[in-house]
């Protein structure tokens, strides 16, 4: 499973916004791999920010 993979199915576990620092708690990976997974991503549109520095998985 890559980062990516591992990110958003630790959103979808969680149910709410995230912030990469909580990623990183729940999925034990690297700081900087979650964010360059963040940036990603982003530009793939599969994560949106409904609020400040917190991601979810897009509808």
């Amino acid at each position: 499973m890559s980062v990516k993979d591992e990110v958003i199915k630790a959103m979808k576990e969680a149910g709410k916004p995230m912030s990469a620092g909580e990623v990183e708690k729940a999925t034990g990976i690297d700081r900087k791999e979650i964010d360059k997974a963040f940036k990603e991503l982003k530009a793939e549109g599969a994560i949106v920010s409904p609020v400040r520095c917190k991601w979810e998985p897009a509808q």
